[in-house]
């Protein structure tokens, strides 16, 4: 299986976590939006639609595995910070036939595209700890 259904459906997935932080629509009428406008034409619709809802609907336990790696606030994130460890987290909670460096990398890549200068090395460093929360044995 090619690996640009996947990486298509993360760029769309967090920008669609980003809008929902800002305008907190719902879930149903984001995902419409989305698929509406064409950018989940090349993407994995079935992987953008489970991480979509799942994220949205363990906003709280997603937050809550990765605040203990924080230098802040879950709140005090910028929200495409927050997005990325949203989606990532999820990913490596819920998503246990992808590779933990393959999270990371999709993740780390779209902090650089979208991200504040730096936040990607912020990125990189809090979800490698959540990864060795949830994929200790795959971590080794």
């Amino acid at each position: 299986m090619s690996m640009w259904p996947r990486r298509h459906a993360r760029r769309a997935l967090v920008q669609a976590i980003y809008q929902w932080q800002i305008a907190q629509h719902d879930v149903s009428e984001i995902r419409s939006q989305f698929a509406d406008s064409g950018t989940l034409k090349k993407a994995d619709r079935a992987f953008f639609d489970r991480c979509l809802h799942g994220i949205i609907a363990e906003t709280e336990d997603l937050d809550s595995a990765f605040a203990p790696y924080l230098d802040r606030k879950v709140n005090d994130l910028n929200q495409v910070e927050r997005a990325i460890l949203r989606a990532g987290t999820f990913e490596l909670s819920a998503c246990p036939d992808v590779p933990f460096k393959v999270v990371l990398d999709e993740y780390i890549s779209l902090a650089k595209t979208f991200g504040a200068e730096d936040s990607y090395k912020y990125v990189n460093g809090v979800l490698d700890r959540v990864a060795r929360d949830f994929r200790a044995q795959e971590v080794q």
